[in-house]
């Protein structure tokens, strides 16, 4: 008996000293996502946005997204907007990186010129939306520190903590769905005082080309503020050749024409 309670400590020993601490299993999950979505080369996209202020009033724009997957540093994006009056032309341009600021730029046609959006900004409002133009980079493991929090069936809980100091969020609570190729269900945004500021909620997913995992609506509901935007996706296409060249400052002006 004295054995078998020798060896079950023994065996206990071995295994704490091979277990994850959170920080590793979060970091491990948050690698996993990032594999699963990897080798989708360039993407398009189309999307309508709705706003809806704190009295339930709401209006709609519309914008095409364009993305080019890089592995030696962050994604490529370009957003142009197609209507209303008001915004058409307006066009964003987002080099997302692994490691230090992204850079942004935005052009605005009623001045005909591109704007650098500083690092200090990032925290802003992307055109009215409750999206900040940070959300708007690509999901760099790079960028965060990870804890795991908790499993809830098929559904992972990770803390992801923004390494960039100018970052507009303390944290960020990441749900992933393991069965289905690490896909990120929800995210809860944190201020700078560590209080809830906004959810994000993704739905209607379709796999695409037998791997790639695309959420046609994204809901974010900014809990301080009572406002949603509600991101609606249509008409993807992975087959669309872009280069870096279709990234530039000069294609940005372009596409706001």
């Amino acid at each position: 008996m004295k054995k078998s309670i020798l060896t079950l400590a023994a065996f206990s020993v071995i295994s704490l000293a091979f277990a994850q601490t959170p920080e590793e299993r979060g970091l491990e999950i948050a690698k996993a996502a990032e594999l699963a979505d990897e080798g989708f080369g360039s993407s398009s996209v189309e999307l309508k946005m709705v706003l809806k202020n704190k009295n339930g009033q709401t209006s709609e724009r519309t914008m095409t997204t364009r993305t080019l997957e890089l592995t030696e540093d962050g994604d490529k994006s370009l957003i142009a907007f197609g209507s209303p009056k008001d915004v058409k032309g307006t066009a964003t341009l987002t080099y997302t990186h692994k490691v230090g600021s992204d850079d942004q730029w935005l052009y605005l046609p009623s001045i005909k010129r591109v704007k650098r959006i500083s690092s200090n900004n990032k925290s802003g409002p992307f055109v009215g939306s409750e999206f900040a133009y940070e959300d708007l980079s690509s999901q760099e493991v790079e960028k965060y520190t990870y804890k795991f929090l908790e499993a809830k069936g098929n559904l992972l809980l990770v803390e992801q903590d923004p390494v960039d100091p100018k970052s507009g969020y303390t944290r960020r609570i990441v749900t992933y769905n393991k069965d289905k190729g690490y896909r990120i269900e929800k995210v809860e945004f944190y201020d700078r005082k560590n209080a809830l500021l906004k959810t994000l909620t993704y739905s209607d997913y379709k796999l695409y080309k037998n791997k790639f995992w695309r959420a046609a609506t994204f809901n974010m509901v900014n809990h301080q503020s009572n406002k949603e935007t509600l991101l609606q996706f249509s008409d993807y296409d992975f087959g669309v050749a872009l280069s870096e060249d279709d990234f530039s400052q000069v294609a940005l002006q372009r596409a706001g024409r």
